[in-house]
C-alpha cells in the first residue's frame, strides 16, 4: 500500500515539473515567432521625399554644361514642380532635342523645351561683332552708294530724279507738236544722260530741232545725232 502511494505521489510530482517546462517552450516559441515575422515582399516602409526643384535645376545645368554639342550655349534652366524649362539658343534642331534629352534626369517629371534656333548662337563674341559690323558696313556702303547715285543723277526743277529713261521720256514729249517734225520718225536712246537720236526727218531743219530739243532737256550732257533726212 505504501508503495502504490509512492508511485503515485512520484508520477505527480513529474507531472509538475513537466508541465512549467511544456509551458514556458510554448512561451518562448510565440516570441520567437513574433521577433522573426519580416514584412511582405514589395511594401515600402518609408515615403521617398519628392525630389527638390532646385536640386534638379543644379543638376540639369551641370549635365548641359558637361554636354560638349551644348555647352557653348548660354540654355537657361528652371524646375518648377518636377517640370523643367529650357529657353536660350542653339543652332540647330538636333542640338534642341538633345538639350531636352539631358534636361530628362531622375526626379523630373516633364521637359519644356523652349529653346529658339539662331544660326549665329554660340559663336565668339568677336565673330559676332565682326558679323554685326560688316551687316551694319554694307548698309551704310548700300546707303551711301544710292545717295552718290541720286546726288550724280541731280534732281529736275520738279524734284523728280533725273535718270535715263526720265530723260528719254521728257525727250520725245518735247518732239510731240513740232511742225518741224511732223512726219518724221525719231528713236531716243539716253545712256549715262547722254542721249542719241535714230531715225529719220523730213527736213535739215527738223533734224536740227530734234537735237536742239534733246540738248535743251534737263539732265542731258551730250546727244550724238544719227538722224538721216528722209
Amino acid at each position: 500500500m505504501k508503495t502504490l502511494t509512492f508511485a503515485i505521489v512520484a508520477c505527480a510530482t513529474a507531472g509538475l515539473l513537466t508541465a512549467p517546462a511544456v509551458s514556458a517552450g510554448a512561451t518562448q516559441t510565440s516570441q520567437t515567432y513574433k521577433s522573426t515575422k519580416t514584412t511582405p515582399a514589395g511594401t515600402k516602409t518609408k515615403t521617398q521625399a519628392p525630389a527638390d526643384d532646385k536640386a534638379l535645376t543644379d543638376r540639369i545645368d551641370t549635365k548641359l554644361k558637361a554636354d560638349a554639342s551644348l555647352k557653348k550655349y548660354d540654355v537657361d534652366v528652371s524646375v518648377k514642380d518636377g517640370v523643367a524649362t529650357l529657353t536660350g539658343k542653339v543652332r540647330t534642331e538636333a542640338e534642341k532635342v538633345r538639350a531636352g534629352r539631358d534636361a530628362h534626369v531622375p526626379g523630373v517629371t516633364k521637359v519644356d523645351n523652349q529653346l529658339t534656333l539662331d544660326k549665329d548662337s554660340g559663336k565668339p563674341l568677336g565673330q559676332e561683332i565682326k558679323g554685326t559690323a560688316k551687316t551694319a558696313g554694307d548698309k551704310t556702303k548700300s546707303a551711301t552708294e544710292t545717295a552718290g547715285e541720286k546726288t550724280k543723277q541731280g534732281l529736275s526743277k520738279t524734284g523728280e530724279v533725273i535718270t535715263d529713261s526720265w530723260i528719254t521720256t521728257k525727250v520725245h514729249a518735247g518732239f510731240m507738236g513740232e511742225d518741224a517734225l511732223k512726219g518724221s520718225d525719231v528713236n531716243v536712246d539716253t545712256t549715262n544722260h547722254v542721249v542719241t537720236l535714230k531715225g529719220t526727218v523730213k527736213t535739215e531743219a527738223g533734224r536740227q530741232r530734234a537735237v536742239a530739243i534733246a540738248r535743251q532737256t534737263e539732265g542731258v550732257t551730250r546727244v550724238v545725232d544719227s538722224l538721216t533726212i528722209k
